[in-house]
């Protein structure tokens, strides 16, 4: 029988997974849907579409890897699936953080004011680029993340069996240069970059706020709030990144050891990574927060149509009856 902390493991993450698949589900859905009706398709439903997909990709990987892992280690730590599995798993997360520097980059040029020519010209010509910029990040992640590999080693572990006796077993771990190179690639320099837009996004909200108090104008509030949202949804993404980035680091260098209180709380983080970070995409755009409020509402109203159902029916029968008695 399986130990209480790895049944409550696969509980939760069988658990966040689902909400992962659904919640990210709803951001591609919407704005596919949208595209296929002939809507408007701006430059951020675009990246949203592919963050979403690169977040579900990422939540299955992570399911299947810690699954097999669970139930059947013996294949799990064999140097061909534990290599590739690692590089399934690596792709999609480098993939979004990359897609997540898009984004938060796409909203600093669309709410901060510049004066230098060059980004001048960058502002102007961002929804030209974004689809670049994303191919560049799969690209980006696809070749930080096969080296993955063949950068594997063999480390040795003494499993005990007694009392008396212990068998030393070679389990196959990434190469600590890998793990360097490529976090400093896939998550270092995102970091940082969502780190700078955020900062230039909140000190141009502040200039601006700023003005409209000298001047007591309340000029073009829907932008302001637009602005607003996108200011908290920069912010929300960094805290979320940065809480990742570090239980990431922890379980990468084995910080903390198994089942301990700080190895679940990282463990917990990670699972929760790509279901809170479209819970944060979907609350920053209105058109998705409506779409998911709408689904939230529909059992809801069913229900109360199959309730009052029945007492809409005997109202009519009865008002018929009158009618009825009344004509004879």
């Amino acid at each position: 029988m399986l130990p209480v902390f790895l049944l409550a493991s696969m509980a939760i993450l069988g658990a966040t997974t689902l909400m992962g698949i659904v919640t990210n589900s709803i951001i591609v859905v919407v704005n596919v849907a949208d595209k296929i009706k002939g809507k408007s398709f701006s430059s951020s439903d675009l990246i949203l579409v592919t963050l979403g997909m690169s977040n579900i990709t990422f939540q299955i990987a992570m399911t299947a890897n810690d699954f097999l892992t669970i139930l059947w280690s013996d294949l799990y730590f064999s140097d061909t699936v534990y290599a590739i599995f690692n590089t399934l798993l690596l792709l999609p997360i480098f993939s979004s953080f990359w897609f997540t520097v898009c984004l938060c980059v796409y909203y600093c040029l669309q709410i901060v004011i510049f004066t230098h020519p060059f980004l001048v010209r960058l502002k102007l010509g961002i929804s030209r680029l974004v689809p670049f910029l994303l191919g560049a990040s799969v690209f980006t992640s696809v070749v930080i993340s096969i080296p993955a590999l063949w950068s594997t080693y063999k480390d040795p572990q003494n499993a005990n069996f007694s009392s008396n006796q212990s068998l030393e077993t070679e389990v196959p771990k990434l190469s600590v240069v890998y793990l360097f190179s490529s976090n400093i690639i896939g998550c270092s320099i995102p970091l940082v970059l969502v780190g700078v837009s955020n900062c230039l996004i909140i000190n141009s909200l502040i200039r601006k706020s700023t003005m409209l108090e000298k001047n007591k104008s309340d000029v073009s509030r829907p932008r302001t709030d637009a602005r607003e949202r996108a200011a908290r949804t920069v912010g929300c993404l960094l805290l979320l990144y940065m809480t990742f980035y570090i239980s990431e680091i922890f379980m990468f260098i084995d910080f903390f050891p198994p089942s301990s209180p700080g190895f679940c709380t990282c463990l917990m983080v990670i699972y929760v990574y790509s279901p809170t970070q479209s819970i944060i995409l979907i609350f920053g755009s209105p058109k998705l927060k409506k779409a998911s409020l709408t689904l939230l509402k529909l059992p809801r109203k069913c229900g109360r149509e199959q309730k009052e159902t029945p007492k809409i029916l005997f109202i009519r029968l009865r008002f018929q009856r009158a009618l009825n008695h009344k004509d004879s």
